[in-house]
């Protein structure tokens, strides 16, 4: 069965079908955020700052070096994207009740609010963008899997699967 620039009817997508897909995550990613929120209470967020905070939404209490590595960030680079979110109201840094010296990271009740916000916009305007598509889910697990898969091949003994 001959596959098509869609995948349909082959059992493994192309490097090509899988550029295009790259393409589109890219460019999808750019225009749910172009143009910022309709809503005055949202808070913008640089990129960094919105990887950092979806990873804590996902993780609270992480500790910094957590957060570096699945942000994909120097530790350094990290401490500003932390002060400014800190600025923002976003997020607070706690102490570890274990070790004084460690501290947790954690989403404010603004921040938790300023991403249930954001979420309904990026859900209005891609709905509106597309329609009524039937389950999703097939979708939200493949680019969870994307995902995943990604951050352990930035990983330092990831590179395994970058050739098979």
């Amino acid at each position: 069965m001959a596959k098509d620039r869609t995948g349909r009817g082959g059992a493994h997508p192309s490097e090509e079908q899988w550029a295009d897909f790259a393409d589109l995550v890219f460019f999808i990613s750019r225009e749910i955020t172009y143009g910022g929120y309709s809503s005055e209470e949202a808070i913008s967020l640089s990129p960094s700052e919105g990887v950092v905070m979806r990873y804590l939404f996902r993780h609270p209490g992480a500790i910094p070096s957590k957060v570096a590595e699945a942000a994909g960030l120097q530790r350094s680079n990290l401490s500003t994207v932390l002060k400014s979110l800190e600025r923002k109201g976003v997020l607070e840094r706690r102490p570890s009740a274990e070790d004084a010296r460690e501290v947790h990271i954690y989403p404010t009740p603004l921040g938790k609010s300023n991403y249930a916000l954001v979420r309904k916009e990026w859900a209005r305007r891609v709905s509106a963008a597309v329609g009524h598509t039937g389950d999703i889910g097939d979708t939200i697990e493949l680019l969870r899997k994307v995902q995943a898969g990604l951050v352990e091949l930035r990983q330092p003994d990831g590179d395994s699967r970058a050739t098979g």
